[in-house]
């Protein structure tokens, strides 16, 4: 079930405009097939667009130069100042048409964009905000430490003031793209004497710069998307400051809060957030499933599919809040957790019900690859983007109304908290 709101005429209009859009710098056949249910005839039809040089860096450039890419940023910076129902129409009509939700930079568009909007300069917005919507300059996030993870106010990371410049050192952890980012959000601590919150500042690193040490992270699955990040004495120009100085906690909080709500409800498929996706997910799952006549296994699908709706219900009437032009609330948390739990259930599930065919197969087998590549990357889910256990202290506190744990050390200065 796909679950809508019916579109009012402005709407309509805007719907319109965009599948116009689409269909003009599509290859030809491509939407036609998908409307049609041909897999077959779509298969072809985006294979030819791949040999006629399509792909996910080629497409982000298309849909970043057009405005859609961004539809709440700025006009001048390559938005269309729009209102919070044209994003959410963009997404519906992507999704649909199985095209990429953000491409590779999806920290820069999701994260780091929306902040520079709310709290950069001028200048770093004209130099920054175009290059980020087509994709000429990735972006990471480098906040997360050894010992400062779910606790990120605690972070150790010096950005000490040298005139016009800041010097920094010290140690990141699991920054997703690293390697491949031009520029990098970093929060550093500022003022050790007063209280961690208090003592924040963000500042925009280009990733290439002297003292930057990347050192690729091995995951079980193979592939390193994450990395460790060392700063020796790195300089950065006080004209990268984002915000004043000691108020990036501020910042932080503006990145954080686009983060939970750009994973939040979407399909934690890579390939759906990346590269686009050849087949409907739920149905892609399925055929992972061979044996379907097993009342226990039936049993288990029927409860997937319920939760499947459960999560697309939320993210509708999320969605709904938002193209009424009302701030996003607590639905960010809530659909993140409940996404990413639904998601290891299912890739153990699929992993499961494959048989000996989950744990060995022939060369070239694409499906179980693809399967178990899922099973074993789907264990960050509960991690990045904010842990399951701290989003579950955020509902109890903010939704639910419990009180905050005790903290006996709220308000001392940084440097005199106890630290890992």
């Amino acid at each position: 079930m796909r679950w809508t709101i019916e579109d009012s005429p402005e709407r309509a209009t805007f719907r319109g405009q965009f599948r116009q859009w689409l269909s003009d710098v599509l290859e030809r056949g491509w939407m036609e097939t998908i409307e049609a249910g041909d897999e077959a005839g779509y298969a072809k039809v985006r294979s030819a667009g791949e040999r006629n040089g399509w792909n996910v860096l080629s497409w982000m450039r298309t849909i970043g130069e057009s405005g859609y890419g961004a539809p709440l940023w700025p006009k001048e910076y390559g938005g269309l100042s729009g209102e919070p129902w044209m994003q959410q129409l963009v997404r519906e009509e992507l999704s649909r048409w199985r095209l990429p939700l953000f491409g590779p930079n999806i920290l820069g568009v999701g994260l780091a964009g929306p902040t520079i909007i709310a709290h950069g300069t001028d200048d770093q917005k004209e130099r920054f905000l175009r290059r980020i919507l087509t994709g000429e300059d990735l972006w990471c996030q480098l906040f997360s430490e050894p010992g400062s993870g779910s606790d990120l106010a605690s972070l150790g990371t010096r950005a000490v003031r040298d005139g016009d410049e800041w010097v920094i050192n010290g140690q990141k952890v699991w920054t997703s793209i690293a390697q491949f980012s031009t520029y990098g959000m970093l929060l550093a601590r500022s003022d050790p004497d007063v209280p961690k919150h208090e003592g924040l500042t963000y500042l925009i690193l280009e990733m290439n710069s002297p003292g930057v040490d990347v050192r690729p992270l091995r995951q079980l699955t193979g592939s390193s998307e994450f990395n460790e990040v060392y700063f020796t004495d790195v300089r950065i120009g006080d004209d990268r400051r984002v915000g004043d100085v000691n108020d990036g906690w501020r910042c932080a909080r503006t990145t954080l809060a686009n983060e939970r709500d750009t994973i939040a409800g979407v399909s934690l498929d890579p390939t759906a957030l990346f590269g686009g996706v050849a087949k409907d997910p739920w149905q892609a799952f399925l055929d992972h499933v061979r044996d379907r006549t097993d009342p226990a296994v039936r049993q288990r699908l029927a409860q997937f599919y319920i939760e499947k709706e459960v999560r697309d219900i939320t993210v509708f009437r999320a969605n709904s809040a938002r193209m009424r032009g009302e701030t996003p609330g607590p639905e960010g948390s809530v659909n993140k957790v409940f996404n990413a739990e639904l998601n290891q259930r299912r890739t153990d599930f699929a992993v499961t019900a494959s048989g000996m065919g989950g744990v060995a197969w022939m060369p070239g087998d694409k499906a179980a690859e693809m399967r178990a590549h899922g099973f074993l990357r789907a264990r960050a889910n509960t991690i990045e983007g904010g842990t399951s256990e701290v989003l579950r202290n955020q509902v109890a506190e903010r939704v639910l109304g419990l009180p905050r744990d005790d903290n006996t050390e709220r308000g001392l200065p940084w440097r005199e908290l106890r630290r890992n």
